[in-house]
């Protein structure tokens, strides 16, 4: 930032970017800011593969800006930083999640949840308070308003631990929200994907029961043997979906695909709690009967505010949670958005 408080656009970066929704990835140079006074300037390590970067550069939700450069799961090293950030020094380790900026005024904001702030700026797709636009993290640099950025633990593995700036956070928020912390209590876990392995980990961090509910029987053996779930329900099976019935405190719903809810929530309890954290392409269809009659609850949650996930990342590095992952180069990326679509990947 000049002496005048504008941005300069100075600094060169070398992203992988699509043009349009027909396109592949390919490298592009653009110029991003220099580093501000409130600003911390990042090398790029480790970044995850999200499916929101599918939809977006498909242009799937329908608000995808092009050139758009997807990713927001960043872990990094910080090589500068401005006159007013103290938090952090070069050659710190620090992470960027989903969100880059916000109005930091707003009651909601005040409250840590710039998640839901309506002038939140995402790490990419996003304009930014100087006009440009938003590059997330498939690039070799970043820069950040040092609010946005997050301290990474010492002993979290920079890769394992990149997706939790998503997914981690994700399926932790609505679980501290919702109450799902109560030791004894039964969880049911939709979906073993990304954010479904990540969600059982942490319900067994919180002493909680855990069931995943998926339509593969192939995900039997994993759930149980090596992420240590309790139990597992295969939703595909009327029998085995009938003997879960009214059995779950909890539902987290993490799969994007179009389904029907009564059958999930028949398996909650009286005063059961169903919470989706994906983005459907279509709308569901909510039946109201189970509700009234079970004293139910369907909600939502949508990642979590800064403070929340310094929270998150301070937890996982605690009870030594991190994500599993297969490791690429940024080479490979358009192999990696592939097997993504065709779900030819595990986490």
């Amino acid at each position: 930032m000049d002496k005048r408080g504008e941005y300069v656009q100075a600094q060169k970066a070398l992203v992988w970017a699509a043009r349009d929704p027909f396109r592949i990835l390919s490298p592009f140079h653009f110029s991003c800011r220099v580093n501000g006074d409130d600003d911390v300037t990042m090398k790029v390590l480790y970044c995850g593969v999200c499916h929101s970067d599918l939809h977006s550069l498909k242009n799937e939700w329908g608000f995808t800006k092009y050139h758009i450069l997807p990713r927001h799961e960043i872990v990094g090293l910080v090589t500068a930083v401005g006159s007013s950030v103290h938090k952090f020094k070069v050659g710190d380790r620090v992470g960027v999640g989903v969100i880059v900026g916000s109005c930091q005024t707003y009651d909601i904001c005040e409250q840590s949840l710039e998640n839901y702030c309506p002038k939140m700026k995402f790490t990419y797709n996003s304009t930014d308070h100087d006009g440009t636009n938003t590059y997330g993290d498939y690039s070799n640099m970043i820069v950040v308003h040092q609010h946005f950025v997050l301290q990474f633990p010492e002993n979290l593995p920079s890769d394992a631990g990149a997706p939790l700036l998503c997914a981690g956070i994700t399926v932790y928020s609505p679980m501290k929200y919702y109450g799902m912390t109560e030791p004894g209590k039964h969880l049911g876990v939709v979906g073993l994907g990304g954010l479904g392995h990540i969600a059982v980990k942490i319900g067994k961090a919180f002493g909680l029961k855990v069931t995943v509910i998926s339509t593969s029987p192939k995900k039997e053996n994993e759930a149980i043997k090596k992420l240590c779930a309790d139990t597992f329900v295969l939703s595909s099976d009327p029998t085995k979906l009938k003997a879960a019935v009214n059995t779950m405190d909890y539902i987290i719903d993490t799969i994007v695909v179009v389904y029907l809810l009564a059958p999930l929530l028949s398996l909650l309890k009286l005063d059961g709690k169903l919470v989706a954290v994906e983005l459907p392409e279509k709308p569901l269809e909510l039946p109201i009967s189970p509700l009234v009659l079970g004293r139910k609850f369907v909600g939502g949650s949508c990642i979590g505010g800064m403070k929340e996930t310094q929270e998150m990342l301070d937890f996982r590095a605690k009870n030594n949670i991190s994500a599993d992952i297969e490791l690429i180069s940024v080479d490979n990326i358009n192999m990696a958005m592939e097997r993504l679509a065709k779900s030819d990947v595990k986490y």
